[in-house]
C-alpha cells in the first residue's frame, strides 16, 4: 500500500494553504499553545471521548484519553480530544436507544467538519459502541475503537455478583420475601465496585467483543478489565496505531466487509451475547453498505455453539473470561467458522491475530466438543404475530417454554404493566403468556429494555422464576428468561401485536422458529379495521425527528436518511 504524504492528509486543506483562512487555522492553533513543529504535516487524530460524570461505565475515560494522546504524540501525530454525548445506560431515560443515532450523527459530523485525519473512539456502555462505529463507518476515516472494559466482579457475603443478572435474581428474591431490606442494601453496595461497563455478557461486553471481532480494535482489547493496567497500555497503543493507520489510509471500508459482519455474528452467538446485538450489527452493516439480515443470525445460530460460560447464559464473569484467555482464545476455538484471511485495524489477517492464542481455563471458555449450549442460543421467530420477525434468547430460558401455548394477558405500555402486574384479579398462572405492547421504536419511545416483564409477586412466592413473555421492546443483555423480543412490525405502527386480546392463545415453537396468535384471519381483519393509531409521544424537537425517520427492529432502528446511500460534500476549509 502506498504511504500517504503530508500534503495528502485531510487536515492539509485546513493548515497547508498559504492564504488567509489557513493563516487563521494555524494562528488559532498557536493560541492553544501548539507550535508549528508539533502539528504541521502530522496526522491530526480526533480522540472522540464519551466520558461523563453521570456515566459510571466511562468514569476512567478522562484518563484513558490522556493515554491515547500519549500514544499519538509518541507516533508523531497531533491528538485533539473531542467530547461527544455520553449514553449512560443506568441513568438516561426513556432509553439510550433513543439517542444512539444522535451520537452516531455527532461522531460523523465531528470527524467531517474538523481537520481530522483519523480517530480513536472511546466508549463501551451499551449503545455507545455501535453509535461511535456507525459514525466512523459513515465518515470513513481511519479509526480504531478503545473499549471501556468491564468492571471488576461484584461481591456480597462471599458470593460473586454480576451486574444486571444478579439484580434481577435478587430483586425476585426480595419480592418473594427470600431476602430483606438489609441484604438488599448490602447488595447495592457490593455489585458495582470499579469503573467499567457490565461484567456479565450484557450488551456492553457483547458489543465491544463484536467490535473486536469486526477488526476495529487492537486484538485482545475488548476483554481487558477497565481497572487493569493493561487497559491503559492498550489505550496508548491504540493512539500509536491510529497514526500508522492514517499514513497507510487504512479506513473502515477496507476492513468491514460482509465477512467481517458474519464473523461478528458468529462471535456474538458463541458468547451467548445480548439480543441487542441483532439490532446494532444490522444497523452497522447498513452503514457499511453490507447486507445483514435476521436470517443470517438464525442460520449461524443453528451451527455456532455457545462456548463462553458467562452470565446470564453461563456461570462466570468477564474478569474470569480475561484470565481464561479472553476473546482471542474464544475466537481461536472458532477458527474453522471464521474468515481468517480478512484484515483488522493493524493490517494483519485474522489468522495472524489468532496465532498463539490459548485457553487457560476450559470451563470458562469451552471447547467445541463441550459447549455451554449446542447452538448459538438465539432464535429468529416468524409467524402471524411477527411477520417481520422477533428474537428469543432461548439458551437463557427455561426449556419448558421452548414449545408452549398459553392464554395472553395484555398490557398497553410499561405504566400499565407496572400498575396491574400484581392485580390478583388478573387470571395469571405459570402458563399465562404476558404480552407487552407499545414498547417498540415508536411506542417506547426508543424501544426501551422492558422485555423482561416482571413475574407477579404471588407467583414468585410460589417459586415461579420464568414465564413466557412477549413484547416489541428490547431487554438488557444481562437479562434472562423466556422473553420474546423485537416483535415486528411493532404495535404502534399497526403490527399484529396491537390486535392481541386477553385470553387469546399464543404459541411459541423455538424448533419451528414460529410465533403465532391462534386467532382466525377473519377475526384479525375485524380487529384491524377497528384499530386506531396511538398519539405520537413527541410533537417537536429531537424526539419528533426520531419518530419521523426511525426504522423497525429488523432494519436496525437506524434513521432512514442515515442508512441510505448518497454522497456528502466535503466541507470547504474556509
Amino acid at each position: 500500500m502506498t504511504r500517504l504524504r503530508p500534503e495528502d492528509l485531510r487536515s492539509h486543506a485546513w493548515y497547508g494553504d498559504p492564504g488567509l483562512r489557513a493563516f487563521g487555522h494555524r494562528s488559532r492553533t498557536r493560541q492553544m499553545g501548539i507550535s508549528a513543529e508539533e502539528h504541521l504535516g502530522k496526522p491530526v487524530i480526533g480522540v472522540i471521548n464519551t466520558w461523563s460524570e453521570i456515566n459510571p461505565c466511562h468514569t476512567h475515560l478522562r484518563q484513558r484519553a490522556e493515554e491515547v494522546k500519549r500514544g499519538v504524540w509518541q507516533a508523531g501525530g497531533y491528538p485533539v480530544e473531542m467530547p461527544a454525548i455520553s449514553l449512560s445506560e443506568p441513568f438516561q431515560k426513556p432509553s439510550t436507544m433513543l439517542y444512539r443515532n444522535l451520537l452516531a450523527m455527532e461522531t460523523e459530523e465531528l470527524l467531517r467538519s474538523y481537520p481530522i485525519d483519523g480517530a480513536v473512539l472511546l466508549g463501551g456502555c451499551d449503545k455507545t459502541t455501535p453509535a461511535l462505529l456507525m459514525g466512523a463507518v459513515s465518515m470513513d476515516v481511519p479509526s480504531v475503537f478503545v473499549p471501556a472494559g468491564p468492571m471488576l466482579r461484584g461481591n456480597w457475603r462471599g458470593t460473586v455478583l454480576g451486574s444486571g443478572s444478579d439484580v434481577w435474581k435478587y430483586w425476585a428474591d426480595k419480592r418473594a420475601g427470600v431476602i430483606g431490606d438489609q441484604e438488599w442494601s448490602e447488595l447495592e453496595d457490593g455489585i458495582a465496585r470499579s469503573p467499567g461497563h457490565c461484567m456479565t455478557m450484557g450488551t456492553a461486553s457483547t458489543m465491544t467483543s463484536a467490535a473486536e471481532a469486526l477488526g476495529m480494535t487492537l486484538p485482545g482489547a475488548a476483554s481487558i478489565p477497565a481497572a487493569d493496567s493493561a487497559h491503559a497500555r492498550m489505550a496508548a497503543a491504540s493512539g500509536r496505531l491510529a497514526v500508522e493507520m492514517v499514513w497507510n489510509d487504512r479506513k473502515p471500508s477496507t476492513i468491514l466487509d460482509r465477512r467481517a459482519y458474519l464473523d461478528a455474528v458468529t462471535t456474538v452467538l458463541a458468547l451467548g451475547g445480548s439480543t441487542n446485538a441483532v439490532i446494532h450489527l444490522i444497523a452497522m452493516a447498513g452503514r457499511s453498505r453490507v447486507e445483514l439480515t435476521l436470517d443470517d443470525f438464525d442460520e449461524l445460530s443453528r451451527r455456532v455453539p455457545v462456548l463462553a460460560n458467562i452470565r446470564p447464559t453461563g456461570a462466570y464473569l468477564m474478569e474470569d473470561f480475561f484470565y481464561a484467555g479472553g476473546l482471542r482464545a474464544l475466537l481461536a476455538q472458532l477458527r474453522d467458522l471464521l474468515h481468517l484471511d480478512r484484515i483488522n485495524v493493524t493490517g494483519r489477517t485474522q489468522a495472524e491475530v489468532l496465532e498463539g492464542a490459548e485457553v487457560y481455563d476450559a470451563d470458562v471458555i469451552r471447547p467445541l466438543d463441550k459447549p455451554v449450549w449446542p447452538e448459538g442460543g438465539l432464535a429468529v421467530l416468524r409467524g402471524n404475530l411477527a411477520p417481520a420477525g422477533a428474537v428469543v434468547k432461548h439458551a437463557a430460558a427455561d426449556p419448558r417454554f421452548h414449545r408452549h401455548t398459553g392464554p395472553a394477558v395484555v398490557f398497553d405500555g410499561y405504566q400499565d404493566l407496572q400498575r396491574r402486574i400484581n392485580d390478583e384479579s388478573l387470571p395469571i398462572t405459570p402458563d399465562t403468556v404476558l404480552v407487552l405492547r407499545g414498547a417498540g421504536p415508536h411506542g417506547g419511545p426508543g424501544m426501551p429494555e422492558y422485555g423482561m416483564l416482571p413475574i407477579p409477586d404471588r407467583l414468585l412466592k410460589q417459586g415461579v422464576r420464568d414465564m413466557l413473555r412477549i413484547s416489541d421492546a428490547r431487554m438488557s443483555g444481562t437479562s434472562y428468561g423466556a422473553c420474546v423480543l423485537h416483535v415486528s412490525p411493532e404495535s404502534h405502527v399497526g403490527g399484529p401485536l396491537a390486535l392481541v386480546r386477553d385470553g387469546d392463545l399464543v404459541t411459541l415453537d423455538v424448533a419451528e422458529r414460529r410465533l403465532s396468535l391462534e386467532v382466525s384471519d377473519t377475526e384479525l381483519a375485524e380487529r384491524r379495521a377497528a384499530w386506531t393509531p396511538p398519539t405520537p409521544a413527541y410533537g417537536r424537537g429531537y424526539g419528533a425527528l426520531y419518530l419521523s425517520h426511525i426504522t423497525q427492529a429488523e432494519e436496525g432502528c437506524d434513521f432512514d436518511f442515515l442508512a441510505r446511500e448518497g454522497e456528502v460534500a466535503a466541507p470547504e476549509a474556509h
